[in-house]
Parts: structure tokens; C-alpha cells; sequence
């Protein structure tokens, strides 16, 4: 029986993983695989969920699609990117540029006057990537929105009974690999019919390493 896994033995497994893991000349990630149960992935089981990390090294690529006073508060905040509609008019001209630059951003922020602009122009490459931008009503602050974004990942899950995602690299503390991990997990597990029931086992690798054994081998070990 699955038992939901604590942020020590977190610690514990990701330890484990940077010992094994070779060193290489670029600076690894840190992913956690989460494998489910009990889920007939047949009735259209599905995640597509933000979760905010706790503790971040790498901050997430943003653009803001706006124009007026959001995207002058957008360029204020130092977006990684802020474009307008003479851009968006341009995608819908280049398909080959927009699959380009949808790819260089892990979000989209849209001002929701300009949604409808975006849906039409963009709607079908962002979709299938899962990307599509969330609207920020134009009074709202886009600085905010911004940093928390910036902290974010995408947990995503679609017809499959595994889902993997980055959390971290190498360079950071564990304890911080930890309860980024753990946010994660908890996303997920709210998401699922049966909570934890329906995880099998938790498992953590680097980018070039292999899974860490199953959670409830490592338990053994704190029993």
C-alpha cells in the first residue's frame, strides 16, 4: 500500500540521485516521476495544472501578450517578452515564426481585451502544447502575476498513467529540491479521484541519471 511520502525522505532520495549522477558540463535538472493507479485513462483522465514552487534557480520564461498600460507595466516588470497585436498580425501570416517563438516561453499572460486576437491567431499551436495564455483582467497587476508565474511549472498529464516534470537542478540545496517536490505531489494528489490512493510510487532522476527506486523501497530504510 502506497503511503504519501514525507519531505525527509525526499531529501533522502534526491541525496541518492546527485551521488549517483555523473557530472557532465551543463548543469542538470532534477525531475520527479510520478506513476498512478485504480484510473481508467480511458474516461478522458486528464492534469493540466500550475503549481507555484516554493523555492526557484531557474525562473520560467514569461511573455505578456498586451498592449497599453499593461504593456507598459509588463516592460516595467521586466517580462521576458511583451508583444501586441501588429505582432500577433504577424503570426497569423508565419506559421513556422509562431511555432518558433511559442516555444522559447514555458507561459503566456493575454490581456483579456486581446484574448479573443489570440485565440484566433494562436488558439491552435498553443493548445496541443498546453500554453494557452491566461487572461489578466486589465486592471489587474501584472507584476504579480509575473512573479508568480516566474516561480511556476506546468504539471501535465494526458491519456497516460505517468507524468514526469522538472522541479529543480543540481545546484540547489536539497532541502529546497525537497519541498519543491513535495508542492508537486500535493498539487497532484488534490487532482486525482482517490487522493493518494491512486499513486503507485514516487520517483526522482536527473537529467542523464536513472530513477531513484520506488518510495516505498526508501521507506524501508526509516522504518
Amino acid at each position: 500500500m502506497f503511503v504519501m511520502i514525507t519531505e525527509k525522505q525526499l531529501v533522502e532520495m534526491i541525496k541518492t540521485v546527485k551521488k549517483d549522477t555523473k557530472q557532465r558540463k551543463f548543469k542538470q535538472a532534477l525531475e520527479i516521476i510520478i506513476t498512478f493507479k485504480d484510473i481508467d485513462v480511458k474516461k478522458g483522465f486528464a492534469l493540466n495544472e500550475i503549481v507555484q514552487l516554493p523555492k526557484t534557480s531557474s525562473p520560467a520564461a514569461v511573455c505578456v501578450m498586451a498592449t497599453g498600460d499593461m504593456s507598459v507595466k509588463a516592460k516595467a516588470a521586466n517580462a521576458d517578452a511583451v508583444i501586441g497585436t501588429e505582432e500577433l498580425d504577424r503570426f497569423a501570416t508565419n506559421k513556422r515564426e509562431s511555432r518558433k517563438f511559442i516555444n522559447k516561453y514555458d507561459f503566456f499572460l493575454a490581456d483579456t481585451k486581446i484574448m479573443p486576437v489570440v485565440g484566433k491567431v494562436l488558439g491552435q499551436l498553443l493548445g496541443p502544447r498546453g500554453k494557452m495564455p491566461v487572461p489578466v483582467p486589465f486592471d489587474a497587476p501584472i507584476e504579480s502575476f509575473l512573479q508568480r508565474f516566474r516561480s511556476s511549472i506546468k504539471v501535465r498529464v494526458r491519456g497516460s498513467l505517468s507524468l514526469s516534470c522538472k522541479f529543480g537542478d543540481e545546484t540547489m540545496e536539497d532541502s529546497d529540491l525537497a519541498v519543491n517536490a513535495h508542492a508537486i505531489i500535493n498539487a497532484v494528489e488534490k487532482k486525482l479521484p482517490n487522493g493518494e490512493k491512486n499513486i503507485r510510487r514516487i520517483m526522482i532522476k536527473s537529467t542523464m541519471g536513472k530513477p531513484t527506486k520506488q518510495v516505498q523501497e526508501v521507506r524501508k530504510k526509516h522504518a
